[in-house]
Order: C-alpha cells, then sequence, then structure tokens
C-alpha cells in the first residue's frame, strides 16, 4: 500500500521554513526592505499561504521571534530558583544579555520592536504571547524572594521589573553601550540594594541590652 503524504507534517515543515526565511531576511535587509514575497520566495511557499496563517507581517516577525525564543535562554519560563536572589537574577540577566548582544536574535527583536510602535493590534498580540507570560514568571520569583524576606514586602512588583529591566532595554534600543555579563550584574547589584528590605533604625534614645 502506497504511504499517503501526511498534510499536518507538510505544513510544519512549511511553517518552519516560513519563520527561519523571515528571520534570515529581517537580519540580511532590514524590516523596511523585508516583503511577504520575499519570505514567500525564501521558503519556497506561496504567498497565499502565508495569508493563510498570519494577517501581516508583523504578525509573521512576531511569531518568527517566538519561535527563535523558544530554543534560546528563555525557553523555560520559570526563573531559577535557588534560594540565592542575587545569583538567580544575575543568571537571568546575564542570558538576556546575551541574547540581545547575538546578531541572530538581535535583528527580529529589534524590527519586531519598530513594528510594534506604529501597531497597537501587534503590540496586544506581543503582550498577551510572550511578554505578559514572561512578566509573570519574572514577578513569580520575586515573590518567593519577598515570602523569604530578600526584597520588601511592600515592593510594587511591576515597578520592580521596570527598574530592573528598562536599562537595559534603553541601551539595547539606544546602542549607548555595551551588552556585557558585568553591565548585567552590575542591573542587579544596583536593583537590590534599592529592593531589599529597610531595617529600621532603634528608636533614639533607646538602650541597647547591654545600656
Amino acid at each position: 500500500m502506497v504511504k499517503q503524504p501526511d498534510p499536518a507534517r507538510r505544513s510544519e515543515r512549511s511553517r518552519q521554513a516560513i519563520l527561519t526565511a523571515t528571520r534570515e531576511l529581517v537580519s540580511e535587509v532590514g524590516y523596511a526592505k523585508l516583503s511577504i514575497e520575499a519570505i514567500a520566495a525564501r521558503a519556497g511557499v506561496g504567498k497565499q499561504t502565508i495569508y493563510r496563517w498570519w494577517p501581516s507581517k508583523g504578525a509573521v516577525v512576531l511569531d518568527a521571534f517566538l519561535a527563535l525564543s523558544e530554543d534560546g535562554p528563555e525557553r523555560s519560563m520559570a526563573l531559577p530558583d535557588t534560594g540565592d536572589l542575587e545569583a538567580d537574577l544575575k543568571t537571568v540577566m546575564r542570558a538576556t544579555v546575551a541574547e540581545f548582544a547575538d546578531p541572530a536574535f538581535e535583528g527580529p527583536v529589534r524590527a519586531l520592536n519598530t513594528e510594534i510602535i506604529n501597531d497597537p493590534a501587534l503590540a496586544a498580540q506581543y503582550r498577551a504571547k510572550l511578554a505578559g507570560p514572561v512578566d509573570e514568571a519574572k514577578k513569580a520569583r520575586l515573590r518567593s524572594a519577598q515570602r523569604a524576606g530578600q526584597l520588601a514586602a511592600d515592593a510594587d512588583l511591576d515597578l520592580a521589573l521596570e527598574l530592573l529591566y528598562a536599562p537595559l532595554y534603553q541601551r539595547w534600543l539606544l546602542r549607548s553601550g555595551p551588552l556585557t555579563p558585568e553591565y548585567a550584574d552590575a542591573l542587579v547589584e544596583h536593583f537590590l540594594k534599592a529592593m531589599r528590605p529597610r531595617i529600621s533604625a532603634p528608636p533614639s534614645g533607646s538602650q541597647t541590652a547591654t545600656g
């Protein structure tokens, strides 16, 4: 009996070819010159195949970025929790810095950010598919640190994440400085100085145990 081709397997091969072609072309020509026609030609599929799965060029770039992240340092959204908050955050921030310094990652993510600025619908998809879930994983680790007394119990965790990550994103976005492991470590150290629980000073005039 002749074995029939598996349409699902063929579709997945086409999908992966499209995502790979998108990442390659974004890195080679930039977002502005990227076209659905060029993606289709590179992937060996028809334009109608792309439009059947994605409504726009930006949506293809988003999924290409998500597929890249599946193989990168953030493949598991759960952050390490060894009990040592500083070490765990440095591990995560070093991995993030390494991604943003990697040309294969940097091209698609910069293109994606450019499109998100001008496309509210795409921004909402990005938030729902990636940024939101990743932020929740980060906050879960910070809540664990709060329970252990390593972070201020009343800390606003959304604001805390902005304090930790915003300098990195600004340096990357503006190309204003190198992205190095040492920079990642410095961000964590300054973050913890600001966010650790404050130790209350004893009331003025109080006596010590030996006084």
